[in-house]
């Protein structure tokens, strides 16, 4: 009996010990996991803070190689540059008249002022400075002598391309993309990098590493995403010529938002390869690198130069279609689609506005205008674009966001992204009687479930697009006059209003090429009206919007300008016209 005792009194003295030894293994690994998180937190600020000082380092040394420049020749006429459209000042670079050097330090010089105040900027090019010494041998180049300002995601040899979120910091690239390539190939000068919004997948511009971005018309205001900071530098002044990439309008919506001129052109119509996405293997909808300017004339010279036999040859998956000239200088009266809204997003009273004074222009110069209403785009936008552009769940695009700060940009867009499946779903069916909007979006988040699944979607994308060409076949239409995205939102706004897009993001499902051209001004009588706008479904996204686009008096309204696949040049031709019957009813 003793013995037991004894044995016991030893089990009780082993459980203890054991429990002692447990609680302190538990203590020391959360110790560890903490300290891991608190330096992990500290490696990912002296991350950003290296990026900063990079940045902040070229600005500064560029700005010193522009006063040595200055000193040296005084006599530049900067002023006179920079009032020149892309057409004058490449036929000045090649008859001589004006150096390349003069061109670029006067651009570097405004560009470094604008930054000032719009924070577009995310690096210097410094290499464009060494690009001067051999830019000469490019004279024949279309772009000869031209300074071209690259969106941040553009690979440019030995820089990030961070997408906005740290983990992409401090991998440079190994080599420049095909299109900076076809760029230098034809004479033109990348000088400097820009903004965009954290992760890319937002139409605001601000990130935890470079800051926000604002609108160079009214510092109150977005510059709009994710080409912003290609919009802001050119809408104030600092860029002439500029390449962005959209895959929900992403060129477009900076382009209306800054007063400028955007093309998305068909997707793979010019090359991919270089263009730093944050996510790869997304085939629903389709990113298109394009150009930004002040005209559509920069736009159209910008897409003769890539669409080179340079081009064809560094990516063989590129189809070898020249640009058609013939196409855009066509005067032939065109059959035109034109809505003023959808009946699902949103329309400002400016932008709609906007598009009537157009269609009474076209309709005076002899175009035939025909109403227009596209298909089903409560269906498109939940089932194939949200479903098709986070059919992971958002897992791969969360995965990115790791050992970022979240930007507040982004905050009330990805929030949803991170509940479980079972809840997104059980929200949806509890919201579907009060808000069908919010109940089929938080539904749309769930994703598309399977392998299986996704080539379902795909195959219903498939589907969307035949039926849509189908649809303006029936209607007869060359082209298509609708909204865009505008006027520039308030700061956060961005973020909140996925229900907008479908204005944009269509035409990226459809793959049509679409671009914006500005026609007005918001003015006081747009923002009287504004007071009693009420949206389609009164729901909390069109109150959303109402507070997103108010205080707009003066901003730029601009209108959007779509075509079939392929047909890029009767895109580009369709803007064109539209630029120059505004041109001519403002004389």
């Amino acid at each position: 009996m003793e013995n037991v005792k004894q044995i016991l009194q030893g089990v009780e003295l082993d459980t203890r010990t054991v429990a002692l030894l447990t609680g302190a293994a538990c203590g020391v690994g959360a110790l560890v996991v903490l300290v891991q998180k608190v330096h992990s937190h500290q490696e990912m600020k002296e991350k950003i803070q290296r990026a900063r000082n990079r940045r902040a380092d070229s600005l500064q040394r560029a700005e010193q190689a522009v006063l040595q420049y200055k000193k040296s020749f005084p006599v530049t006429d900067s002023a006179l540059i920079l009032t020149l459209s892309l057409s004058e000042l490449t036929k000045k670079l090649q008859e001589g008249s004006l150096s390349p050097e003069d061109v670029l330090y006067t651009y570097m010089e405004k560009t470094l002022n604008v930054n000032k105040d719009l924070n577009c900027c995310t690096g210097i090019l410094l290499e464009s400075f060494d690009q001067l010494k051999t830019v000469s041998t490019n004279k024949e180049g279309l772009l000869y002598g031209v300074p071209v300002s690259i969106k941040e995601n553009f690979a440019y040899k030995n820089h990030d391309s961070s997408c906005g979120v740290v983990i992409n910091l401090e991998q440079p690239a190994q080599q420049d993309s095909v299109l900076v390539e076809v760029l230098k190939r034809q004479g033109a000068i990348p000088f400097v990098k820009t903004n965009l919004p954290q992760a890319l997948l937002n139409y605001d511009c601000s990130n935890p590493i470079y800051g926000q971005t604002v609108n160079p018309h009214n510092l109150q205001k977005t510059s709009g995403g994710s080409s912003g900071g290609e919009g802001a530098l050119i809408g104030g002044g600092g860029s002439v010529l500029g390449l962005g990439s959209d895959i929900g309008g992403s060129i477009r919506i900076p382009a209306s938002f800054c007063g400028i001129c955007g093309l998305k052109p068909t997707a793979g119509r010019l090359s991919l390869q270089g263009l730093i996405p944050i996510y790869r293997g997304q085939k629903s909808v389709l990113s298109s690198p394009g150009p930004m300017a002040r005209d559509v004339d920069s736009l159209a010279l910008c897409m003769q130069a890539l669409l080179c036999d340079h081009m064809f040859s560094l990516d063989p998956t590129v189809p070898p279609l020249p640009f058609n000239m013939q196409i855009y200088q066509s005067t032939k009266p065109l059959r035109i689609g034109y809505l003023e809204s959808d009946g699902y997003s949103h329309t400002s009273p400016s932008m709609a506005r906007g598009i009537r004074e157009v269609k009474a222009l076209l309709e005076q110069a002899g175009h035939t205008l025909v109403p227009y209403a596209p298909l089903k785009i409560s269906y498109a936008l939940h089932e194939l674009l949200i479903k098709g552009l986070l059919a992971d769940e958002a897992t791969t695009l969360l995965q990115k966001l790791e050992g970022s700060p979240l930007d507040p940009c982004l905050k009330a867009q990805v929030l949803p992204y991170y509940l479980p499946t079972w809840l997104k779903k059980t929200l949806s069916f509890l919201l579907k009687p009060l808000s069908p909007r919010a109940s089929a979006i938080l539904s749309a988040l769930s994703g598309v479930g399977s392998v299986p699944g996704l080539w379902k979607q795909h195959a219903a994308v498939e589907d969307y697009i035949q039926e849509t060409i189908a649809a303006w076949r029936r209607c007869n239409i060359d082209v298509l006059l609708c909204p865009v995205i505008g006027p520039a939102y308030n700061f956060l706004f961005c973020g909140k209003l996925s229900t907008a897009l479908p204005q944009t993001m269509l035409y990226n499902l459809l793959t049509f090429p679409a671009g914006v051209v500005p026609v007005s001004t918001v003015t006081a009588e747009d923002e009287e009206e504004l007071r009693h706008y009420k949206g389609f479904f009164q729901d909390y996204w069109d109150k959303l919007f109402k507070q997103a686009v108010s205080g707009g008096e003066g901003l730029p309204v601009a209108v959007q300008c779509v075509a079939l696949p392929w047909q890029d040049e009767l895109c580009l031709r369709f803007m064109k016209e539209v630029e120059q019957l505004v041109k001519q009813s403002r004389k």
